[in-house]
């Protein structure tokens, strides 16, 4: 017998091959698993404002200005450069050193590849 994938939508194991797509007899979900596996690969992925992947060590360019609390300058402005940042797992899910603030995070959909 053949090993089917379970269900995303409610994990039953008793789905089907219905031509191109995958049934769900229980809730009756239908999807497509190239495009399931798609999506779930694009999810470990952190894109900046325009949707480009981006990586470890990239150059981005901020897009709007941003407050910076405590900072010897009040707003990172919009237009800086920032190089060689790195990828970390949170709400700012940029790491970078920026000229004149130092150490901070940034949140991707801030900035833009550059």
């Amino acid at each position: 017998m053949e090993n089917l994938p379970p269900c995303p939508k409610c994990n039953s194991q008793y789905t089907y091959p219905t031509g191109q797509l995958m049934a769900c007899p229980e809730c009756f979900h239908e999807w497509s698993p190239e495009e399931l596996a798609a999506e779930e690969a694009a999810e470990g992925q952190v894109l900046d404002a325009n949707g480009n992947p981006l990586q470890d060590g990239d150059t981005v360019i901020v897009i709007k200005d941003l407050p910076v609390k405590g900072a010897p300058k009040p707003v990172v402005k919009a237009g800086t450069k920032v190089k060689n940042i790195r990828l970390v797992d949170g709400e700012h899910d940029i790491s970078c050193k920026i000229d004149g603030f130092g150490a901070m995070g940034l949140k991707s959909e801030f900035v833009r590849k550059g």
